[in-house]
């Protein structure tokens, strides 16, 4: 094989492969002297066709696929001869005019990783700001608790319904006058105020009583998921059988029993646990916010265009989903223009960042276990159906590229404590309210670091490469670059820098998501959403579904 470079620029390379014609017939030969004896043809016996017939009836499909074998071979030996580390995905073209029996041109580009040198991890200094858990915490903590499981208590018949006041009551709906599949229910229980039922619904139905008959009017949304109702006017007959108030929680050794827990001090002791948890969460983000700082205050290198547009496409297009959602989307996308690049420069020091952490962890022995990496396989797995699991499996075990960005995370998170680990730890107790504020200050700083950063000029890519984050594009270069086989296609647009089968479908015995679908399932959830997660249940007329689950069918008058 011929290697020409054709492009040595900062971290670009490009090269033209030269592959001999007589070295892919030579393995098309070999391929065909394989397989001959498994070939089956009338008039010959079995193993007994001539490899002329096999090489005429199967030479096209033969070539192909040892040409694009060879190809690949030829990428990576050009890898391992340079000693390059590949940043992502090499790009890899066919020279054209290329016909069977003539050389074959192969045209590669790519961007490399920065010679980085790993940095001296003695003399590290580090602040850590611990929350000791009050009994204001704990007392409101229970508190919310006790709010979700009310209980209601029959009231006086003579009781006016209002906001907070459970009704029980029975519904049948109407469209122009005939009843609509979903729009009845029997023994359906209503909190007024608490916004279940679409508008209108619950404000008729203040001030009735045990054993009323009502009648209302009210018109579904123009938006409703249910399409032969939107903006349709409905009619319920309305009976209240039954109008309850909310009793007293008294927090005591009973009501812990009621949750399953022994006593009330065993729940204390969960909550204890949760908020302590919770806290060592916030400690840990501001600690590497810490760690992150200081090691970007010291280390200035180039970084690959290409990473740096993944990782800033990945922040753009949050930024845009959450713009998306706010009252006034057109003034908050404008908002966000402004500041293009101070995300991207924002963009270019979480990648470099990356790649430093990366450094640090191969210079001293970090390493993802095959057992942890299974696990990780495992776990991204079971966002998809059962069916599609082992396909997913079999994927990333074939495409270093994908193994590469699920262990990325778990990856840096390794070098962080390690980097925790050699540091000279201080402990100072805060507030919640500080460690937070700490937090906020932290994101900021990192944002005027990067408006201070000078602009570089954005190098035009080719090809659009996958999103990810820092972490994840630190690892790239444990990679083999390779041609790209065919993934099987992305359930949903879940979180867009992890690898995923093409044409693998989501899970749908999981439950339902807080909105189901109106049309078409959303391509993407917000962070907040367990990533894979759609609404199957079929939409009725009028009540929110569950927080965390939808039931099967819903009964109509109740609000998506």
């Amino acid at each position: 094989m011929q290697i020409v470079e054709n492009t040595n620029e900062g971290l670009k390379r490009a090269y033209t492969l030269t592959i001999p014609a007589s070295d892919i017939e030579a393995k098309i030969d070999s391929e065909v002297k394989r397989v001959a004896p498994q070939v089956r043809m009338p008039g010959f016996r079995p193993g007994k066709v001539p490899a002329n017939l096999v090489r005429k009836m199967h030479g096209e499909a033969l070539h192909a696929d040892i040409l694009n074998a060879t190809v690949r071979e030829s990428v990576d030996e050009l890898i391992r001869e340079k000693k390059l580390r590949p940043a992502l995905q090499p790009q890899v073209a066919m020279g054209e005019g290329y016909e069977q029996g003539k050389d074959a041109k192969v045209d590669v580009e790519l961007e490399i990783l920065p010679d980085i040198e790993a940095p001296s991890v003695e003399g590290l200094k580090l602040e850590k700001l611990t929350v000791p858990v009050s009994d204001e915490q704990m007392d409101e903590a229970l508190g919310r608790i006790a709010e979700s499981q009310k209980s209601y208590k029959d009231a006086p018949k003579t009781k006016k319904a209002a906001d907070g006041d459970q009704l029980i009551i029975d519904f049948v709906g109407r469209v122009d006058g005939e009843e609509f599949e979903g729009g009845k229910a029997e023994d359906a229980p209503l909190v007024l105020g608490s916004g279940q039922f679409i508008p209108g619904f619950e404000d008729q139905l203040a001030g009735a009583k045990t054993g009323d008959e009502k009648t209302i009017t009210v018109t579904f949304p123009e938006d409703y998921p249910a399409e032969h109702l939107a903006g349709k006017q409905a009619e319920f007959d309305v009976t209240v059988k039954q109008v309850k108030v909310e009793g007293e929680t008294k927090i005591d050794d009973e009501f812990a029993k009621g949750l399953g827990l022994e006593s009330l001090d065993k729940l204390k002791e969960l909550m204890r646990g949760q908020i302590e948890q919770e806290s060592a969460g916030l400690t840990r983000t501001q600690m590497k916010r810490q760690l992150l700082d200081k090691l970007a205050a010291d280390h200035d290198f180039p970084v690959p265009p290409s990473m740096v547009d993944a990782e800033f496409e990945q922040i753009w297009r949050q930024l845009e989903a959450e713009a998306a959602k706010e009252e006034d989307s057109e003034a908050a996308l404008k908002e966000i223009e402004g500041e293009k690049d101070d995300y991207r420069r924002i963009a270019e020091r979480r990648v470099r960042l990356g790649l430093l952490l990366s450094e640090i962890g191969q210079a001293n022995g970090v390493e993802i276990s095959a057992q942890e990496m299974q696990m990780l396989i495992q776990q991204a797995a079971q966002q998809y159906r059962p069916e599609d699991r082992e396909r997913f499996v079999e994927y990333v075990r074939n495409e270093p590229m994908a193994q590469a960005q699920l262990r990325a995370p778990l990856y840096e998170d390794k070098v962080v404590d390690f980097l925790f680990d050699k540091a000279e730890v201080t402990e100072r107790e805060v507030t919640r309210e500080e460690l937070e504020a700490a937090i906020e200050a932290d994101e900021e700083a990192e944002a005027e670091a990067a408006k201070k950063a000078p602009a570089k000029k954005k190098a035009p890519a080719k090809k659009k490469p996958a999103a990810g984050t820092a972490g994840k594009k630190a690892n790239a270069d444990e990679a083999k670059a390779a041609p790209k086989t065919k993934a099987p296609a992305k359930k949903t647009a879940a979180k867009p820098d992890e690898a995923k089968p093409d044409d693998a479908k989501p899970d749908e015995s999981k439950p339902a998501a807080k909105k189901p679908a109106a049309k078409k399932a959303p391509a993407k959830k917000t962070a907040a959403k367990e990533d894979g997660e759609k609404a199957t249940a079929r939409k009725t007329a009028a009540r929110k579904p569950a927080a965390k689950k939808a039931p099967a069918k819903k009964s109509a008058a109740k609000k998506d």
